[in-house]
């Protein structure tokens, strides 16, 4: 399989050939934070499977807690993937920069006990193809 993806202003180019694993939406607080959304979805990519097509010189790396980096883009600060020193040999990539659609489907919401007070799972909310009727 391969997978493509590219940050919001376009600087940075990714593709994956191989599978994308344990797919969770993290609720955590800082994965609300940095995502600035109710939960991060993220994917285990192998780094072998991992490549950056453009963009490199874009790529920022920050890190709260030693040892675990969150990269991003420096010109629009999508979250592109987060890498940890203690397991080199892969990373979690942000699913929202991908631009393909992918085969695998995530598997579980986590830390939901430290979900954002207004996330309530409400799948009865109306969907809609645009904008909702009125905006």
């Amino acid at each position: 399989m391969s997978y493509f993806g590219s940050c919001y202003c376009g600087e940075i180019h990714i593709e994956i050939n191989g599978n994308i694993d344990s797919i969770i939406h993290c609720h955590c607080s800082r994965c609300r934070k940095a995502s600035g959304t109710a939960y991060a979805t993220n994917g285990v990519v192998n780094i072998d499977d991992f490549k950056i097509l453009s963009g490199v010189k874009f790529i920022g790396k920050y890190s709260k807690i030693t040892g675990k980096y969150r990269h991003f883009c420096t010109q629009c600060a999508s979250p592109i993937y987060s890498s940890r020193d203690d397991n080199p040999k892969s990373i979690r990539l942000r699913l929202g920069i991908l631009d393909s659609d992918i085969a695998e489907r995530p598997m579980s919401h986590n830390f939901v006990t430290s979900k954002a007070n207004w996330e309530d799972f409400d799948t009865e909310l109306p969907h809609f193809d645009t904008y909702e009727p009125g905006r």
